[in-house]
């Protein structure tokens, strides 16, 4: 007697979205995104003519460790924090060139909670 095969299993929680698929396109906005800011601006041009969730993501990213730079971290604290946030920089980019949506340290998610609908 033959047994029936089971259907694949499939999550149907809501809260969990599939990993996003991501383009060159996409990965070309996201590791644009922390290049300089002729990098930032190239990447916000790109992404307007086809908006994806990992270059917003990045973009945000970006956005916030740029401001926190330049309106906060260099004229208050001084030069070493600056270099912290260098190397902040360098773990998005990585986090960009591999395709993930994964926040920098420390300040990543209040930069996603910021500017949650910008660039979207």
């Amino acid at each position: 007697m033959d047994t029936p095969t089971p259907p694949p299993v499939t999550s149907s929680n809501p809260a969990v979205p599939p990993p996003p698929v991501s383009t060159t396109e996409d990965k070309t906005v996201a590791i644009l995104s922390y290049i300089t800011l002729f990098g930032f601006i190239a990447a916000i041009v790109i992404h307007s003519n086809k908006k994806t969730q990992l270059g917003a993501f990045h973009l945000r990213q970006s956005l916030g460790l740029f401001l926190t730079t330049f309106l906060i971290i260099i004229p208050i604290l001084g030069w070493l924090l600056a270099i912290f946030i260098l190397v902040m920089c360098i773990m998005g980019l990585i986090s960009a060139i591999k395709g993930e949506m994964k926040p920098v340290p420390l300040v990543g998610p209040l930069y996603q909670k910021w500017f949650g609908t910008t660039f979207s």
